[in-house]
């Protein structure tokens, strides 16, 4: 008889935010950029509303630019922003975070990189990975597809922002649901992945 692989299962005490590099200067050059923002922004929201631990990376802030400010805008007061030069954002300073999470949900750029290292990394420490495909993106389509593709082998759980979110409050019985609703009242934009998926 095979072995039942356990359900990792997202709600707000066993779960945590990481938004990486989400930076000015990529603005120009990746696909679907402002749609990208605008459902990480949602993610944010609803970690701000729901007390998740998030944080934020740059890399190379110094060349590359800061956080986009309609994330920044979004954050709860005390959201560390880290910058590095790692691709992973498995870096000193996010351990504190990771010491009491069992799950971390991931959005931002680009996929075959900084977040493949940071999938990687966390599957590496025990951490389940939802991987939010409709807030992670690169400079091409296919570098994009691909990444999800080794995620998914490696054993990240491939999601949606809506389904992500819908999950942490479990519920219309949740005291905050009606406050997260109002975030997926409008579907997500469009970020391309329906007609080029071949699921």
């Amino acid at each position: 008889m095979a072995a039942r692989k356990l359900i990792a299962r997202i709600n707000p005490s066993n779960s945590a935010l990481f938004v990486c590099d989400l930076q000015e200067k990529f603005a120009s050059n990746i696909k679907f950029f402002p749609e990208i923002i605008t459902t990480s922004r949602r993610l944010i929201d609803a970690a701000r509303i729901l007390s998740i631990p998030t944080v934020v990376t740059e890399q190379y802030p110094k060349g590359l630019g800061h956080t986009v400010p309609l994330l920044k805008e979004g954050l709860a007061e005390n959201t560390p922003i880290f910058d590095k030069t790692k691709f992973s954002m498995c870096i000193p300073p996010t351990e504190d975070v990771l010491k009491n999470v069992q799950n971390v949900i991931l959005v931002g750029i680009e996929a075959h990189v900084c977040v493949l290292q940071t999938t990687y990394d966390l599957l590496e420490r025990g951490h389940n990975v939802h991987v939010v495909v409709d807030a992670v993106s690169s400079r091409s389509h296919t570098d994009r597809q691909f990444a999800f593709k080794q995620m998914e082998q490696a054993g990240a759980i491939l999601t949606t922002s809506e389904c992500a979110i819908l999950g942490l409050v479990g519920g219309s019985d949740h005291p905050k649901f009606k406050e997260v609703q109002k975030l997926i009242m409008t579907s997500a934009p469009d970020t391309g992945l329906v007609p080029l998926s071949k699921l």
